[in-house]
């Protein structure tokens, strides 16, 4: 990050000399002096405070050289950036706000300068200054491109906030249509509202918002998984297994997901047949260790311990992993004599203590890992792309 901030600035620097070069140039000529353009004393202080790995104080004599114009408004954006990346966001403001109070800014120019100091006003947590400044450039004359990336800023804005309804209104159509992130995000946001009507005993609103959901991203798990929640709070399970059973569809590794209440709404229906059907067409995948879990389970209660320590055996050949060994012992300890369940229990409290520091989830994009599912990455923010962690330490 260092070596990056450097070149940065040693990039500014190259600039910064080149506009005093050439305005002082210009001056010497207007003033038939010699050809000579000697730079002014600032800039090669503070090339040397930048050789010399000072940024902080490089930086400011660059700031403090630099004539504000119409021709070093990019430079001064540029400073101000990174004083931001710096963590020093309150030393940007005075920059950009410094900038947008000079008249002879270009609308271009005055809308970048908008734009930085939307940026630095959201790294300070001022959210209501950002989000005027926003509204403003989004409803302003301005080109396409910094229009988009207003939108994206409000968007960022809104989520913050937990504003979903408005960060609907600035994504749709255009971003929701673009970007797969965006779309994506959009039908978590749906959700977010069908999670809050829920709450406030609106289940036909909650409905009107996962449908939405569903139709603005077909994959959204979440959606289905809250569409059953809905059918359970009113009795309705079938209708809640139809929804939940539609989530292995949409992705298979969102199958443990479902599995418990999919077992408890069977069982409510005194449909042990049923739920053996559902475990048999996800063992004909390559299952998680949970539908083993779950079909050993079932074929303990219905043929006997041995019969289920045998297809978890068979199962662990071809699929191993920690929490499948971790449950065959039990199967053992519950057809186990004396002198094998003490060794038994001491071998199932390691496996137990490997996996209670083992998290579950992880985020496909950023590798946040977690015990509890995250549909929006405490880490990275990205929404939808936490998962169950497979393999030998996972499902």
């Amino acid at each position: 990050m260092a070596n990056v901030l450097l070149l940065a600035l040693l990039v500014a620097a190259i600039a910064i000399g080149w506009w005093l070069g050439r305005w002082e140039g210009s001056r010497q000529r207007t003033q038939r002096a010699p050809p000579s353009t000697p730079l002014p004393r600032d800039y090669f202080v503070g090339l040397n405070y930048l050789l010399n790995e000072q940024p902080d104080r490089a930086i400011e004599t660059f700031t403090q050289a630099l004539e504000v114009n119409s021709e070093t408004v990019e430079t001064h954006i540029a400073l101000g950036n990174l004083y931001r990346s710096r963590g020093e966001a309150d030393r940007a403001v005075r920059i950009h706000q410094n900038l947008l109070a000079r008249p002879a800014l270009t609308a271009a120019q005055s809308g970048q300068v908008q734009l930085e100091l939307s940026r630095d006003f959201l790294n300070l947590g001022l959210l209501d200054r950002a989000e005027r400044l926003l509204l403003s450039l989004h409803k302003a004359n301005v080109d396409d491109e910094q229009k988009l990336a207003a939108k994206r800023l409000l968007v960022d804005l809104f989520q913050r906030e937990k504003e979903w309804s408005q960060a609907l209104e600035i994504a749709q159509p255009q971003l929701v249509r673009q970007d797969p992130d965006m779309r994506r995000a959009a039908a978590h946001w749906l959700c977010e509202l069908a999670l809050q009507h829920r709450r406030n005993a609106s289940p036909s609103l909650a409905r009107k918002a996962l449908r939405q959901a569903l139709h603005i991203d077909t994959a959204c798990v979440r959606a289905n998984w809250i569409l059953g929640q809905l059918e359970w709070d009113i009795g309705q399970y079938r209708s809640a297994i139809r929804y939940w059973q539609r989530v292995p569809e949409q992705d298979p590794s969102f199958t443990t997901l479902v599995l418990e209440p999919l077992r408890d709404a069977y069982r409510l229906l005194d449909d042990d047949d049923g739920w053996w059907q559902f475990l048999e067409q996800q063992l004909q995948r390559t299952p998680p260790t949970s539908v083993v879990i779950m079909a050993a389970d079932a074929l303990h209660r219905r043929q006997g311990v041995e019969i289920a320590c045998a297809f978890v055996s068979d199962q662990l050949r071809d699929h191993p992993s920690l929490r499948g060994v971790d449950y065959l012992m039990d199967l053992y300890l519950a057809d186990s004599d004396p002198g094998e369940r003490d060794r038994l229990e001491l071998l199932k409290q390691h496996t137990h203590q490997l996996l209670s520091i083992r998290p579950r989830y992880r985020c496909q994009r950023c590798g946040f890992a977690a015990e509890q599912l995250n549909w929006q990455c405490p880490s990275c923010h990205s929404w939808g792309t936490s998962k169950p962690i497979t393999g030998l330490e996972g499902e």
